[in-house]
Protein backbone atom coordinates (compact mmCIF):
# COMPACT_ATOMS: atom_id res chain seq x y z
CA UNK A 1 0.00 0.00 0.00
CA UNK A 2 1.54 2.99 -1.15
CA UNK A 3 1.48 6.37 1.89
CA UNK A 4 1.01 9.54 0.66
CA UNK A 5 1.13 12.37 3.05
CA UNK A 6 1.88 16.51 2.20
CA UNK A 7 4.76 19.11 3.37
CA UNK A 8 5.32 22.48 2.67
CA UNK A 9 9.05 22.65 1.41
CA UNK A 10 10.16 26.34 2.02
CA UNK A 11 13.53 27.57 0.89
CA UNK A 12 15.59 28.05 3.68
CA UNK A 13 18.86 29.88 3.99
CA UNK A 14 22.17 29.66 5.72
CA UNK A 15 23.42 26.65 6.67
CA UNK A 16 22.89 23.69 9.08
CA UNK A 17 24.40 24.87 12.38
CA UNK A 18 27.72 23.04 13.65
CA UNK A 19 26.72 21.31 16.44
CA UNK A 20 23.66 19.55 14.82
CA UNK A 21 25.42 18.18 11.68
CA UNK A 22 28.06 16.97 14.24
CA UNK A 23 25.05 15.02 15.65
CA UNK A 24 23.72 14.25 13.18
CA UNK A 25 26.66 12.44 11.82
CA UNK A 26 27.32 10.72 15.14
CA UNK A 27 23.96 9.65 15.28
CA UNK A 28 24.17 8.24 11.05
CA UNK A 29 27.09 5.96 11.53
CA UNK A 30 25.20 3.43 13.65
CA UNK A 31 22.19 3.74 11.72
CA UNK A 32 24.35 2.82 8.68
CA UNK A 33 26.23 0.47 9.86
CA UNK A 34 23.14 -1.38 11.08
CA UNK A 35 21.60 -1.18 7.60
CA UNK A 36 24.47 -2.44 6.04
CA UNK A 37 24.28 -5.51 8.09
CA UNK A 38 20.74 -6.10 7.73
CA UNK A 39 20.64 -5.21 3.34
CA UNK A 40 24.18 -4.45 2.38
CA UNK A 41 25.22 -1.74 0.05
CA UNK A 42 22.32 -2.50 -2.34
CA UNK A 43 19.15 -2.27 0.39
CA UNK A 44 20.77 1.20 1.45
CA UNK A 45 21.12 2.38 -2.28
CA UNK A 46 17.25 1.25 -2.30
CA UNK A 47 16.25 3.18 0.73
CA UNK A 48 18.04 6.12 -0.38
CA UNK A 49 16.15 6.49 -3.81
CA UNK A 50 12.11 6.30 -1.25
CA UNK A 51 12.02 9.84 -0.90
CA UNK A 52 9.87 9.20 2.06
CA UNK A 53 12.52 7.08 3.79
CA UNK A 54 14.83 9.93 2.88
CA UNK A 55 13.10 12.45 4.39
CA UNK A 56 12.10 10.17 7.58
CA UNK A 57 16.03 9.64 7.91
CA UNK A 58 16.47 13.60 7.92
CA UNK A 59 14.05 13.82 11.07
CA UNK A 60 15.57 11.16 12.65
CA UNK A 61 18.77 12.79 12.81
CA UNK A 62 16.88 16.33 13.64
CA UNK A 63 16.87 18.16 10.78
CA UNK A 64 13.85 19.69 9.49
CA UNK A 65 10.90 18.11 8.17
CA UNK A 66 9.49 21.13 5.82
CA UNK A 67 12.87 22.51 4.54
CA UNK A 68 14.47 23.00 1.11
CA UNK A 69 17.83 22.15 3.64
CA UNK A 70 16.84 18.55 4.31
CA UNK A 71 18.22 17.33 0.54
CA UNK A 72 21.45 19.33 1.14
CA UNK A 73 22.33 18.67 4.26
CA UNK A 74 21.31 15.31 4.63
CA UNK A 75 23.49 14.65 1.15
CA UNK A 76 25.92 16.18 3.21
CA UNK A 77 26.14 13.94 6.21
CA UNK A 78 25.93 11.05 3.87
CA UNK A 79 28.79 12.16 2.23
CA UNK A 80 30.48 12.09 6.02
CA UNK A 81 28.87 8.57 7.22
CA UNK A 82 29.36 6.74 3.70
CA UNK A 83 32.37 5.02 2.25
CA UNK A 84 33.59 2.29 0.46
CA UNK A 85 35.43 0.63 2.78
CA UNK A 86 32.81 0.36 5.19
CA UNK A 87 29.68 0.80 3.10
CA UNK A 88 30.65 -0.55 -0.35
CA UNK A 89 29.31 3.29 -1.37
CA UNK A 90 30.51 6.07 -3.00
CA UNK A 91 28.93 9.53 -2.65
CA UNK A 92 29.70 12.02 -5.19
CA UNK A 93 28.22 14.96 -5.80
CA UNK A 94 26.94 18.28 -3.90
CA UNK A 95 25.03 21.77 -4.01
CA UNK A 96 25.97 24.48 -5.95
CA UNK A 97 29.71 24.25 -7.72
CA UNK A 98 30.26 21.04 -6.12
CA UNK A 99 27.27 18.94 -8.22
CA UNK A 100 29.78 19.56 -10.89
CA UNK A 101 32.40 17.69 -9.60
CA UNK A 102 31.05 13.87 -9.43
CA UNK A 103 33.73 12.46 -11.88
CA UNK A 104 36.68 13.39 -9.64
CA UNK A 105 34.89 12.68 -6.76
CA UNK A 106 34.35 9.20 -8.48
CA UNK A 107 37.99 8.99 -9.90
CA UNK A 108 39.28 9.87 -6.17
CA UNK A 109 37.49 6.34 -4.42
CA UNK A 110 36.34 4.62 -7.23
CA UNK A 111 39.29 2.01 -6.95
CA UNK A 112 38.36 0.89 -3.62
CA UNK A 113 35.19 -0.23 -5.92
CA UNK A 114 37.41 -1.92 -8.39
CA UNK A 115 35.49 1.28 -11.19
CA UNK A 116 38.04 1.90 -13.89
CA UNK A 117 38.23 5.21 -16.14
CA UNK A 118 35.38 3.52 -19.10
CA UNK A 119 33.27 2.85 -15.83
CA UNK A 120 33.71 5.79 -14.32
CA UNK A 121 33.36 7.94 -17.41
CA UNK A 122 30.02 6.07 -18.02
CA UNK A 123 28.77 6.76 -14.47
CA UNK A 124 29.93 10.62 -15.42
CA UNK A 125 27.63 10.52 -18.45
CA UNK A 126 24.60 9.04 -16.37
CA UNK A 127 24.83 12.12 -14.18
CA UNK A 128 25.35 14.41 -16.23
CA UNK A 129 22.08 13.07 -18.57
CA UNK A 130 19.98 12.28 -15.33
CA UNK A 131 20.66 16.17 -14.68
CA UNK A 132 19.83 17.20 -18.09
CA UNK A 133 16.46 15.30 -18.21
CA UNK A 134 15.62 17.29 -14.66
CA UNK A 135 16.63 20.69 -15.77
CA UNK A 136 15.20 20.67 -19.33
CA UNK A 137 13.13 17.46 -20.48
CA UNK A 138 10.98 18.32 -17.59
CA UNK A 139 9.98 21.66 -17.38
CA UNK A 140 8.40 22.25 -14.14
CA UNK A 141 9.64 25.62 -13.18
CA UNK A 142 12.34 24.06 -10.33
CA UNK A 143 15.81 24.60 -11.52
CA UNK A 144 18.72 22.04 -10.05
CA UNK A 145 20.91 23.62 -7.33
CA UNK A 146 22.05 20.38 -6.00
CA UNK A 147 23.01 16.74 -7.24
CA UNK A 148 24.53 13.76 -5.43
CA UNK A 149 25.30 10.11 -7.54
CA UNK A 150 25.30 7.80 -4.85
CA UNK A 151 27.12 4.73 -6.14
CA UNK A 152 27.50 0.99 -5.20
CA UNK A 153 29.41 -1.86 -6.96
CA UNK A 154 26.17 -3.20 -8.99
CA UNK A 155 23.88 0.17 -8.67
CA UNK A 156 23.67 3.85 -8.53
CA UNK A 157 21.32 6.68 -7.04
CA UNK A 158 21.22 9.68 -8.22
CA UNK A 159 19.26 12.55 -5.45
CA UNK A 160 18.81 16.35 -7.28
CA UNK A 161 16.93 19.18 -5.96
CA UNK A 162 15.48 22.10 -7.60
CA UNK A 163 14.02 25.75 -6.46
CA UNK A 164 11.72 28.05 -8.01
CA UNK A 165 12.58 31.28 -7.04
CA UNK A 166 9.30 32.58 -8.03
CA UNK A 167 7.45 30.71 -5.71
CA UNK A 168 9.95 29.48 -2.85
CA UNK A 169 9.91 26.23 -2.89
CA UNK A 170 12.11 23.36 -3.69
CA UNK A 171 11.15 19.71 -5.16
CA UNK A 172 13.19 16.80 -5.14
CA UNK A 173 14.04 14.24 -7.76
CA UNK A 174 15.16 10.47 -7.04
CA UNK A 175 17.01 7.93 -9.44
CA UNK A 176 17.61 4.46 -8.53
CA UNK A 177 19.54 2.33 -11.72
CA UNK A 178 18.21 -0.80 -10.73
CA UNK A 179 14.87 -1.87 -12.93
CA UNK A 180 15.35 1.33 -14.76
CA UNK A 181 15.25 0.18 -18.45
CA UNK A 182 14.31 3.79 -20.28
CA UNK A 183 15.54 7.26 -18.91
CA UNK A 184 12.54 8.50 -20.67
CA UNK A 185 9.27 6.76 -19.91
CA UNK A 186 8.62 8.11 -16.36
CA UNK A 187 11.86 7.11 -14.73
CA UNK A 188 11.70 8.97 -11.58
CA UNK A 189 11.87 6.08 -8.52
CA UNK A 190 9.78 9.33 -6.83
CA UNK A 191 9.69 13.40 -7.20
CA UNK A 192 8.50 15.32 -3.90
CA UNK A 193 7.01 18.49 -3.64
CA UNK A 194 4.21 20.28 -1.58
CA UNK A 195 3.08 21.89 -5.11
CA UNK A 196 1.50 19.76 -8.07
CA UNK A 197 1.43 22.51 -11.47
CA UNK A 198 -1.16 22.28 -13.71
CA UNK A 199 0.81 22.91 -16.23
CA UNK A 200 4.55 21.13 -16.86
CA UNK A 201 6.16 20.08 -19.86
CA UNK A 202 7.58 16.22 -19.35
CA UNK A 203 9.32 14.82 -21.89
CA UNK A 204 10.21 12.44 -19.67
CA UNK A 205 7.09 10.50 -19.80
CA UNK A 206 5.98 7.67 -21.64
CA UNK A 207 2.94 9.71 -22.77
CA UNK A 208 5.55 11.90 -25.09
CA UNK A 209 7.13 8.94 -27.36
CA UNK A 210 5.38 10.09 -30.07
CA UNK A 211 6.24 14.01 -29.59
CA UNK A 212 9.72 13.16 -29.37
CA UNK A 213 9.77 11.29 -32.34
CA UNK A 214 8.33 14.27 -33.98
CA UNK A 215 11.03 16.63 -32.38
CA UNK A 216 13.72 14.56 -34.03
CA UNK A 217 12.30 14.86 -37.43
CA UNK A 218 12.11 18.39 -36.85
CA UNK A 219 15.64 18.38 -36.36
CA UNK A 220 16.15 16.69 -39.68
CA UNK A 221 14.61 19.71 -41.51
CA UNK A 222 17.31 22.24 -39.85
CA UNK A 223 17.46 25.47 -37.86
CA UNK A 224 16.03 27.95 -40.73
CA UNK A 225 12.63 25.32 -41.33
CA UNK A 226 12.32 25.54 -37.34
CA UNK A 227 12.33 29.38 -37.54
CA UNK A 228 9.87 29.59 -39.71
CA UNK A 229 7.87 26.96 -37.72
CA UNK A 230 8.17 28.93 -34.89
CA UNK A 231 7.15 32.09 -36.90
CA UNK A 232 3.81 30.34 -37.36
CA UNK A 233 3.63 29.34 -33.02
CA UNK A 234 4.03 33.12 -33.14
CA UNK A 235 1.47 34.44 -35.42
CA UNK A 236 -0.73 31.52 -34.78
CA UNK A 237 -3.77 33.35 -34.87
CA UNK A 238 -3.41 34.57 -38.68
CA UNK A 239 -3.34 31.59 -40.79
CA UNK A 240 -3.70 31.15 -44.38
CA UNK A 241 -3.82 28.70 -46.88
CA UNK A 242 -0.31 28.23 -47.07
CA UNK A 243 0.20 27.55 -43.61
CA UNK A 244 -1.90 24.23 -44.67
CA UNK A 245 0.02 23.23 -46.96
CA UNK A 246 3.97 22.01 -47.58
CA UNK A 247 5.29 20.34 -50.69
CA UNK A 248 4.61 16.76 -50.97
CA UNK A 249 2.33 16.88 -47.60
CA UNK A 250 -0.46 18.00 -46.43
CA UNK A 251 -0.27 19.45 -42.78
CA UNK A 252 -3.22 20.34 -40.76
CA UNK A 253 -2.55 23.30 -38.56
CA UNK A 254 -3.77 21.53 -34.73
CA UNK A 255 -4.80 24.07 -32.02
CA UNK A 256 -2.38 23.89 -28.96
CA UNK A 257 -3.88 24.39 -25.94
CA UNK A 258 -0.42 25.60 -23.89
CA UNK A 259 1.01 28.19 -26.04
CA UNK A 260 0.41 30.48 -23.47
CA UNK A 261 4.05 28.61 -22.23
CA UNK A 262 6.62 31.05 -23.14
CA UNK A 263 8.14 30.53 -27.19
CA UNK A 264 11.70 30.79 -26.94
CA UNK A 265 13.46 33.13 -29.41
CA UNK A 266 16.92 33.45 -28.09
CA UNK A 267 18.28 29.95 -29.26
CA UNK A 268 21.41 28.24 -29.99
CA UNK A 269 21.08 27.55 -33.27
CA UNK A 270 24.53 26.04 -33.76
CA UNK A 271 23.13 23.25 -31.69
CA UNK A 272 20.62 22.47 -33.88
CA UNK A 273 23.04 22.41 -37.23
CA UNK A 274 25.02 19.92 -35.24
CA UNK A 275 21.79 17.57 -34.15
CA UNK A 276 20.95 17.41 -38.33
CA UNK A 277 25.05 16.49 -39.02
CA UNK A 278 24.55 13.74 -36.44
CA UNK A 279 20.83 12.35 -37.57
CA UNK A 280 19.96 11.30 -34.66
CA UNK A 281 17.09 9.01 -33.61
CA UNK A 282 17.45 8.54 -30.45
CA UNK A 283 16.26 11.33 -28.26
CA UNK A 284 18.93 10.70 -25.21
CA UNK A 285 21.06 11.48 -27.41
CA UNK A 286 19.88 14.85 -28.68
CA UNK A 287 20.07 15.25 -24.70
CA UNK A 288 23.38 15.07 -24.36
CA UNK A 289 24.16 17.51 -27.19
CA UNK A 290 26.02 20.76 -25.31
CA UNK A 291 23.95 24.12 -25.54
CA UNK A 292 20.98 22.51 -26.44
CA UNK A 293 18.68 22.98 -23.38
CA UNK A 294 15.09 23.75 -22.09
CA UNK A 295 14.17 26.49 -24.37
CA UNK A 296 15.01 24.50 -27.58
CA UNK A 297 13.50 21.37 -26.35
CA UNK A 298 10.20 23.84 -25.46
CA UNK A 299 10.35 24.63 -28.78
CA UNK A 300 10.49 21.49 -30.68
CA UNK A 301 7.45 19.77 -28.12
CA UNK A 302 5.65 23.00 -28.88
CA UNK A 303 6.28 22.58 -33.08
CA UNK A 304 5.69 19.12 -32.82
CA UNK A 305 2.29 19.76 -31.33
CA UNK A 306 1.09 22.49 -33.58
CA UNK A 307 2.18 21.53 -36.53
CA UNK A 308 2.06 17.62 -36.61
CA UNK A 309 -0.71 16.89 -34.06
CA UNK A 310 2.25 15.04 -32.05
CA UNK A 311 1.63 16.32 -28.12
CA UNK A 312 3.66 15.45 -25.33
CA UNK A 313 2.80 15.35 -21.64
CA UNK A 314 1.48 18.23 -20.14
CA UNK A 315 1.18 16.93 -16.67
CA UNK A 316 2.93 17.63 -13.77
CA UNK A 317 5.13 14.36 -12.86
CA UNK A 318 5.90 15.19 -8.82
CA UNK A 319 3.98 13.53 -5.90
CA UNK A 320 3.00 14.70 -2.34
CA UNK A 321 5.26 13.93 0.72
CA UNK A 322 6.72 13.66 3.82
CA UNK A 323 6.01 13.35 7.74
CA UNK A 324 7.69 14.67 11.18
CA UNK A 325 10.02 17.00 12.03
CA UNK A 326 13.21 18.46 14.26
CA UNK A 327 15.34 21.63 14.04
CA UNK A 328 13.13 24.70 13.69
CA UNK A 329 11.48 23.13 17.33
CA UNK A 330 9.04 21.32 15.13
CA UNK A 331 7.39 19.20 16.26
CA UNK A 332 9.92 19.86 19.49
CA UNK A 333 13.43 21.36 19.87
CA UNK A 334 15.72 19.11 19.11
CA UNK A 335 17.19 16.92 22.18
CA UNK A 336 20.72 16.79 21.78
CA UNK A 337 21.47 14.65 24.87
CA UNK A 338 18.87 12.10 23.47
CA UNK A 339 20.50 12.19 20.09
CA UNK A 340 23.95 11.22 21.53
CA UNK A 341 22.72 8.72 23.81
CA UNK A 342 20.65 6.82 20.57
CA UNK A 343 24.04 6.86 19.32
CA UNK A 344 25.49 5.42 21.81
CA UNK A 345 23.10 2.79 22.23
CA UNK A 346 23.31 1.92 18.75
CA UNK A 347 27.16 1.53 18.67
CA UNK A 348 27.01 -0.73 21.82
CA UNK A 349 24.34 -2.76 20.40
CA UNK A 350 26.22 -3.31 17.18
CA UNK A 351 30.25 -3.94 19.61
CA UNK A 352 27.84 -6.23 21.68
CA UNK A 353 26.76 -8.67 18.85
CA UNK A 354 29.19 -11.07 17.59
CA UNK A 355 27.83 -13.85 16.40
CA UNK A 356 24.82 -13.19 13.71
CA UNK A 357 22.41 -10.87 12.48
CA UNK A 358 19.60 -11.98 14.37
CA UNK A 359 21.73 -11.88 17.71
CA UNK A 360 22.83 -8.22 17.15
CA UNK A 361 19.12 -7.27 16.57
CA UNK A 362 18.28 -8.74 19.27
CA UNK A 363 20.59 -6.94 21.31
CA UNK A 364 19.66 -3.88 19.91
CA UNK A 365 15.86 -4.51 20.83
CA UNK A 366 16.67 -5.29 23.82
CA UNK A 367 19.52 -2.36 24.92
CA UNK A 368 16.46 0.06 23.66
CA UNK A 369 13.99 -1.64 25.71
CA UNK A 370 16.55 -1.59 28.92
CA UNK A 371 17.62 2.08 28.46
CA UNK A 372 13.25 3.24 27.39
CA UNK A 373 12.36 1.64 30.84
CA UNK A 374 14.98 3.21 33.07
CA UNK A 375 15.43 6.62 31.78
CA UNK A 376 12.71 7.27 29.52
CA UNK A 377 15.13 7.25 26.39
CA UNK A 378 13.82 6.17 23.80
CA UNK A 379 14.29 6.27 19.95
Amino acid sequence: MSKVGVATLPLHGGKAPSWLFKRMVLLGKPIFKILYDMEGSEGILKRLSDTYWFQGLACILGYDWHSSGVTTVLGGVLNEVLNPKEHGIIVAGGKGKISLRVKEHLQRKAKLLEYNGEEIEKLNEISRLVAKIDNAAVQDGFSLYHHNMIVSEDNWVIIQQGMDGDIKKARRYHWLSEGLTNFLDNPHTDISSEILKDKVLNMASKESQSCRKASLEIISEGSNRIKRYLNKLKDSNQTNLDDFITPNKSIELIKVPHLEMPIPFTLKWESIEMAKELALNDYIELLKIRGLGAGMIRALALISEFIWGEPPSWKDPAKYAYAVGGKDAIPYPVNLIRMEKCAEILEDAINLAKINRKEKLGALKRLHNFEKGKKGIFI
